[in-house]
């Protein structure tokens, strides 16, 4: 059924592709002359127009290897052998016998009369390359209909959906370009979870609920090795072009738009310098809470960099032992909230419209009773006493309180955050049993990394989307917490 398809597709794509006037009575030992000419702008129109479109193609083959869809990796299947067929007509109306041409140009002295010769052979050879990706597709293909619907591949003109009831059957034309749909994937809707609590078990929102796995897929080193083949090709393609020449760059574009939507302004680090001059400075985009979750009902990659790992929240000190404190700033509606996890603790208040390059480590330009609350907290030793404060600050919805865990977002004010982290060891976290040799290297495994500081944020500008941009700065380090009953939780 395939090559069925494609044997109707691809003669109409040629046609509306290829120009006829680009082909010439042409001897078959003749190399590819200009058509200066055509109406259409001659032989390197025509190129630059396939060139443009294998490299577009070897982006949607990359994107469909990367995704889950099947859907993707079916179209960019198709689209290998219309885009081959298409370099190929387009070959032998120029010279009918292209390919010996093509394969004498190896033990020919590269000049201006071959030129355009070796572009299009460059082209041709890309393509003949790419025809290689297509059974690891299948493959690949097959292996994505275990977590999305494959429909059968309709032809051209569409299909009849036969009807048991009513006479008239509708027709349905081929949608590949659309998301597959997901096998039984019904994902609620749920509002931001607390912290999971050390050592007792934590009730879910919704009871027997799992957020479903999503599939971890790698492309394969085989058809990572064919793709970087025929990129080559096209790079010597492309060097037949004239200097100055363009061509879209689709991960150039990605990445662009990508840093756009979730990264800050090239300029804004200039417009703030004089303040990043000063230590432990920076200056971060806080995005809605959204961003940083899975779209529901939607099948992902997950060995693909989420939002949160390409755009890491500011580090707040150099990494130690694999820790580093940090800001974890983001958006819940219209307040500003720090994603704490495990035993962490925080408070913050709004300071109003203080200059935060003015705050001192004493604190001396804010009131007495926020100093006193910042400065002489002495977090408790305990796990569950630090748990449940934690848990008290959250719940607490008074708005006159002085210290809260979510303030409300004011441009051009300035937030004062007292930030406690820490780093529990993972036979804390994961509740395992200990094994008989972990029981004799309890106090090595009980070691922890922590930090303990004072930083002041204070957003600046408001985006389009709901986020905004903010200075921050660390006021004032203090001395690494401790907690000195972890043993209680060790599963023996």
């Amino acid at each position: 059924m395939k090559y069925f398809f494609f044997s109707l597709l691809v003669p109409v794509y040629v046609v509306t592709t290829v120009n006829p006037s680009f082909a010439g009575d042409k001897s078959p030992s003749s190399t590819m002359q200009n058509s200066s000419s055509s109406p259409s702008g001659g032989f390197d129109t025509a190129v630059e127009k396939l060139l443009q479109e294998q490299i577009n193609l070897i982006t949607r083959i990359e994107r469909a290897l990367a995704q889950p869809d099947p859907n993707r990796v079916r179209s960019a299947n198709g689209q290998i052998f219309v885009q081959a067929q298409a370099i190929a007509a387009f070959g032998k109306r120029q010279d009918p016998n292209f390919p010996a041409t093509c394969n004498s140009l190896g033990n020919t002295s590269v000049n201006s009369d071959i030129t355009q010769s070796l572009t299009y052979c460059s082209l041709y050879a890309s393509s003949q390359e790419l025809l290689k990706m297509s059974p690891i597709l299948d493959r690949v293909l097959s292996r994505r209909g275990e977590s999305a619907l494959v429909r059968e591949l309709p032809l051209v003109s569409g299909e009849q959906k036969s009807d048991s009831v009513l006479a008239i059957s509708s027709v349905e034309r081929p949608h590949l370009g659309k998301k597959a749909t997901p096998f039984a994937i019904q994902e609620p809707n749920l509002p931001p979870s607390p912290a999971a609590l050390i050592g007792q078990p934590t009730k879910k929102l919704l009871v027997n609920y799992s957020q479903p796995i999503q599939a971890a897929i790698a492309i394969p080193q085989e058809a990572t090795v064919i793709l970087e083949t025929a990129e080559k090709y096209l790079t010597q393609a492309k060097a037949g072009f004239p200097q100055g020449s363009k061509f879209h760059n689709h991960r150039e574009t990605a990445a662009a738009l990508d840093k756009f939507a979730y990264d800050i302004d090239p300029q804004e680090p200039q417009t703030y310098a004089k303040f990043l001059e000063l230590p432990k400075t920076g200056i971060f985009r806080v995005l809605p809470y959204a961003a940083y979750q899975r779209p529901l009902n939607q099948l992902e990659n997950r060995l693909l960099q989420t939002v949160g790992e390409r755009y890491p929240f500011p580090a707040l000190a150099e990494t130690q032992e694999g820790f580093t404190p940090n800001l974890a700033l983001q958006l819940v509606g219209e307040r500003f909230q720090i994603l704490s996890s495990g035993a962490d603790r925080y408070f913050m208040t709004d300071l109003g419209n203080i200059p935060i390059e003015k705050l001192e480590a004493n604190l001396k330009t804010v009131t007495p009773n926020i100093r006193e609350a910042f400065l002489n907290y002495q977090p408790p030793k305990l796990l569950h006493v630090l748990q449940a404060e934690q848990r008290q600050l959250i719940a607490d919805k008074n708005e006159n309180n002085l210290l809260s865990a979510t303030v409300p977002v004011r441009l051009n004010h300035t937030y004062l955050v007292r930030s406690l982290q820490f780093q529990l060891p993972e036979v804390i976290l994961n509740g395992k049993q200990l094994t008989s040799k972990e029981r004799l290297q309890i106090d090595e495994l009980l070691k922890i990394q922590s930090s303990d500081n004072i930083i002041a944020f204070r957003p600046v500008r408001k985006r389009p989307d709901g986020s905004y941009t903010i200075l921050w700065r660390v006021v004032k380090e203090l001395s690494a917490p401790q907690i000195d009953d972890l043993e209680a939780y060790l599963q023996y």
